[in-house]
């Protein structure tokens, strides 16, 4: 009995500290955001008695989803995601597959120059493809005749281009390390068989790291549920970029523009929602296969 109790402290001990900050940081803002979405600042009596703070359930998220700019927030995360996932996954596979074929050389050092965007915080790499953006200071746009990256047409394009340069990297260091635990026997009875590079590639290689791609593209989702910063930054300059350009800027605008923090608590859970569903769903299917 002694010994069960000791056991049972010692995992307390390794995994409690998991647990509490997973409450304060996960669990604690996320029941505020519920309790901040009930509530709304109105004014009292015919406006001379300053606001006060109502009840209102549900009708914070029923504005929400009545409000355009909300809605049309996830259309814009749909034309970046046709975009952006394909262009992701697709290219740091074959960045991985190069890598880790026999004829690749230096590839500590091409793996290092790739993933080095990806320590770049968000914010700094936004500032820096901005000047790129720029027409009248930035060598890209002069090259390209004047084209304004910035414009209405060409805004996702901007934002994709950010991300991919920021993010490819890092899904291919998780793609060559899964490339690089297939057994060695696999590959060589492919060879015996036949196969040449190509065909190993597409046919042994990737079906055996399928897991690590399921789950960048499960991240890749989510992080593009989450898509802000690289928006905000690029905003004053850009003239199809708004304030509500995705769900994630809507809710900052609500919250520190508005000062409608119940809306904005309304948009973040209705997202948070969103982005736990596809989670589940996307998990479940990638199971079943």
């Amino acid at each position: 009995m002694r010994e069960t109790w000791r056991r049972r402290g010692a995992i307390a001990l390794f995994v409690g500290p998991f647990f509490v900050l997973f409450a304060a940081v996960i669990i604690a803002p996320l029941a505020y955001a519920v309790y901040l979405s009930l509530f709304s600042e109105q004014s009292s009596g015919l406006g001379f008695g300053g606001a006060e703070t109502v009840f209102v359930g549900l009708g914070n998220y029923l504005a929400t989803l009545k409000d355009r700019a909300f809605t049309d927030g996830f259309l814009v995360i749909l034309g970046y995601c046709v975009f952006y996932i394909p262009l992701m996954i697709g290219g740091a596979l074959t960045l991985a597959l190069l890598l880790d074929s026999g004829m690749a050389r230096a590839k500590k050092f091409f793996q290092l120059a790739l993933f080095m965007p990806h320590v770049i915080p968000g914010v700094i790499a936004g500032l820096i493809w901005l000047y790129l953006y720029l027409p009248g200071i930035s060598p890209i746009v002069d090259l390209l005749g004047g084209v304004n990256l910035l414009g209405g047409d060409h805004a996702l394009g901007a934002v994709v281009n950010i991300a991919l340069w920021e993010w490819i990297g890092y899904n291919m260091i998780i793609y060559f390390a899964a490339l690089q635990a297939i057994p060695a026997e696999v590959l060589e009875a492919a060879r015996m068989d036949g196969a040449g590079p190509i065909r190993t590639a597409l046919s042994v290689k990737v079906p055996l790291i399928r897991g690590a791609v399921v789950t960048t593209v499960l991240f890749t989702i989510i992080g593009s549920l989450q898509l802000f910063t690289e928006p905000i930054v690029l905003d004053n300059a850009s003239d199809g970029i708004v304030s509500t350009w995705t769900p994630n800027m809507y809710a900052y605008n609500e919250a520190f523009g508005n000062n409608d923090y119940g809306q904005a608590g309304a948009a973040s859970i209705m997202l948070a929602l969103l982005a736990a569903l596809m989670s589940f769903f996307v998990t479940r299917w990638s199971s079943k296969r």
